[in-house]
C-alpha cells in the first residue's frame, strides 16, 4: 500500500478517535449546552415533583380536615335546643324559651276558647301553636342571622388577605376584622380572639365560628385556616381564592333567588287563595260558612283542609328551596 495513503488513513483515524474521546474538541459550547440542558431538565423535574408532592400533601390535609369536620357534624346532626338558640344569635336560655312557648300556647287556647271553639279543639290548637310558632320564629331568626353573616363574610376574608399581604400576623388581621367589619361578623371574630386569650390555638379558636354558623362557606374558611396552621402555605393566596369563591356563591344564590321569585309568588297566591275566597264569601253571605265553625263535621273538614294546606305549603316550599 502507498505510504502516503497509509499516513492519511492514520491521521484520519487519530482525528476520529480524538473527536470521539474528547467531545470538547468539537466545540465546548455544544457539549456544555447539552450538559446544561440535561441538568436543567433534571432540576425542573425535581421542582415539578416537589411541587406535585406538596400539592398532594396539602390536598390530603384538606381532605382529612373536611372528613373530620363532616364526621363531627354528623355526630352532632341532631341539635339541642341550646344549640339552636346559640346559632340563632339569641341569649335566651332554654328554660326561658320553654316558658315563652307555654305562654304562647295558653294565649292561643284562650283566644280560640273566647271565639267559642270547643275546648278540646282549642286545646289541640293551643298545644300546636305553643310548639310550632316558637320553632318557626327560631328557624327564621337563625336563617336571618346566617344570611347576615354570609353577606359580610367575604369582606372579612378580604380584609384578612389585605392584612396578611401587608405583613401583619394572622392574629392582628383578625383583630382588625373584629374592629372594622359589620355585625354579626364582628362579634364572632371577637369570640375567636377571646378563645385565643384563654390559651387556645388558632386552629381550635376558629372552630367557634363553625359552631355558631354551621354553613359550608364558614367550613371552607375554617379548613383553610386549619390547613395553613398545620401544613403551612401561602395564606393570602388561599384566602383570596376563598373570598372569590364566597362572592361567586353569593351571586349564584342571588341568581337562583331571582329565578325562583315567580314560583314563590305563585305559591303565595295559591296559599292565600282559600282564605281570600272564604273572606269574600263570608262578606257576601255571612251564614254560608257558619256550619264549618258550629258543627262537628265542620270541624272535621276544617282539620282536613288544614292538613292539606300544610302539605301543599310544605311541597311548594321544597320545590323552590335549593341547596348549595
Amino acid at each position: 500500500m502507498n505510504p502516503m495513503l497509509l499516513a492519511i488513513l492514520a491521521v484520519v483515524c487519530v482525528g476520529a478517535a480524538g473527536f470521539a474521546l474528547v467531545p470538547a474538541a468539537l466545540g465546548d459550547s455544544r457539549a456544555v449546552k447539552r450538559r446544561r440542558a440535561f441538568q436543567g431538565d433534571i432540576q425542573a423535574n425535581r421542582r415539578e415533583t416537589r411541587a406535585s408532592r406538596t400539592r398532594d400533601e396539602r390536598r390530603k390535609s384538606v381532605q382529612e380536615a373536611l372528613k373530620a369536620q363532616s364526621e363531627e357534624r354528623k355526630e352532632r346532626h341532631k341539635l339541642s335546643l341550646e344549640d339552636r338558640l346559640f346559632q340563632a344569635g339569641l341569649d335566651t336560655r332554654p328554660r326561658d324559651y320553654i316558658r315563652n312557648a307555654i305562654i304562647i300556647g295558653a294565649i292561643v287556647f284562650v283566644i280560640l276558647y273566647l271565639l267559642q271553639i270547643p275546648a278540646m279543639f282549642a286545646a289541640v290548637f293551643g298545644v300546636a301553636g305553643g310548639y310550632l310558632l316558637p320553632r318557626i320564629y327560631l328557624a327564621q331568626r337563625r336563617r336571618r342571622f346566617q344570611d347576615k353573616f354570609l353577606d359580610e363574610l367575604p369582606n372579612a376574608v378580604e380584609a384578612i388577605v389585605r392584612g396578611v399581604k401587608s405583613g401583619m400576623p394572622l392574629n392582628d388581621s383578625i383583630r382588625l376584622v373584629a374592629k372594622e367589619v359589620k355585625e354579626p361578623v364582628r362579634s364572632e371574630f371577637k369570640r375567636v380572639l377571646d378563645q385565643q386569650a384563654f390559651g387556645q390555638s388558632m386552629t381550635e379558636s376558629v372552630q367557634v365560628l363553625l359552631d355558631r354558623v354551621p354553613l359550608p362557606e364558614v367550613n371552607f374558611f375554617v379548613v383553610v385556616i386549619t390547613v395553613q396552621q398545620q401544613a403551612g402555605g401561602n395564606l393570602s393566596e388561599a384566602l383570596g381564592n376563598l373570598a372569590r369563591v364566597l362572592r361567586n356563591r353569593k351571586k349564584m344564590k342571588a341568581k337562583v333567588k331571582a329565578m325562583s321569585s315567580e314560583a314563590k309568588a305563585s305559591a303565595g297566591i295559591i296559599g292565600s287563595l282559600p282564605f281570600a275566597v272564604a273572606g269574600l264569601v263570608s262578606i257576601v253571605s255571612p251564614t254560608y260558612l257558619q256550619p264549618l265553625f258550629t258543627t262537628t263535621i265542620g270541624y272535621f273538614w276544617l282539620g282536613v283542609a288544614f292538613i292539606m294546606m300544610a302539605t301543599g305549603i310544605f311541597v311548594m316550599k321544597r320545590m323552590i328551596t335549593f341547596d348549595f
